[in-house]
């Protein structure tokens, strides 16, 4: 449960949980996914809009009642070496029979939870079992989006090994609630995945490759600040909490250089692509059958203005 600790200090409150993305930004990328799918995949995935985009958020809170579910969420590339990913076996069976099923599980299986959940939702496809489609497309989402999340591929997580305890939240909650709504969101279409492990290996590699820059900015911003204007105080329903402030997320933010922008942008476009994938390897049903409620002329409308938007690069705004 480790990643799914909240930052306290000095008894005040939370700044953010250490957990992936942040709710707010998961659900904008689960949101924003649904129009990079086709026509076959559309009109089911919108008259189900609503579902996708508030369980984007489901895998993390499965981790306060299931023991089984943190690993799922990351992948600790550096506990096997400076270059990992020339030494783990992308297959699992490979890469237990190397270093053994309780390390892995330890060490985190991120790359493996996608594939498995892939392919279940393919089953789920070819099953056509709305429930499954809907619940894993969430899921599945949700650990691809986390692939994308540099601090998910490091033993050092949320900074804690190098004195940058709540770095991990900054990067992936405070900067997105901050600054996502001024990003452009146009990504194109859904692009059909080959080898889905292999997808999850790639991504967990760049992200890997990643994380150094997100400390070592940090330790930098870090030494010209002081804590009166590193942290402020915000009202967060009824309480107040401390939080970086917006001198030091804007500083972090510029440092990175766009990185927070394109880690949203190429998750969108993989959850869309996984999803499309999915349903192509399932021999492309008709989803439109499993419709329960057509869409209203109103609702229709407001999703075409919605994709209209998207195609301008820009999105409705969500709750925080």
């Amino acid at each position: 449960m480790r990643r799914f600790l909240p930052s306290f200090f000095f008894g005040i409150g939370i700044i953010v949980l250490c957990s992936s993305w942040g709710f707010y930004a998961h659900k904008r990328i689960h949101r924003t996914a649904v129009f990079t799918l086709p026509k076959g995949m559309a009109a089911f995935y919108r008259a189900n809009i609503n579902y996708i985009t508030e369980h984007a958020i489901s895998a993390d809170k499965k981790r306060y009642v299931d023991s089984t579910e943190a690993p799922h969420h990351f992948f600790d590339a550096d506990h096997y070496g400076k270059r990992p990913f020339g030494y783990v076996p992308q297959h699992w069976i490979d890469a237990a029979a190397k270093y053994s099923t309780d390390t892995l599980i330890k060490y985190g299986t991120l790359p493996w939870a996608i594939a498995s959940n892939y392919y279940w939702l393919v089953k789920a496809f070819k099953r056509h079992d709305t429930t499954a489609i809907l619940t894993l497309s969430a899921n599945l989402g949700h650990y691809v989006s986390d692939a994308y999340t540099p601090l998910h591929l490091t033993e050092n997580y949320d900074g804690q090994l190098t004195g940058q305890t709540g770095v991990h939240g900054l990067w992936e909650s405070r900067l997105p609630e901050l600054f996502s709504d001024g990003y452009n969101y146009n990504v194109g279409k859904a692009k059909y995945i080959n080898n889905p492990l292999s997808e999850a290996f790639r991504i967990c590699r760049s992200s890997f490759a990643s994380a150094d820059t997100v400390l070592r900015m940090e330790r930098m911003l870090n030494k010209q600040f002081k804590d009166a204007t590193k942290y402020a105080m915000e009202q967060r329903g009824t309480r107040m909490v401390k939080v970086y402030s917006l001198a030091y997320s804007r500083a972090y933010h510029k440092l990175l250089k766009g990185m927070v922008q394109r880690k949203m942008r190429a998750s969108i476009a993989s959850t869309g692509s996984f999803w499309f994938s999915a349903w192509v390897d399932a021999g492309q049903p008709d989803l439109n059958k499993l419709i329960a409620t057509p869409l209203s002329l109103e609702q229709r409308r407001k999703l075409n203005e919605e994709d209209a938007l998207y195609r301008k690069g820009k999105v409705v705004a969500l709750s925080k």
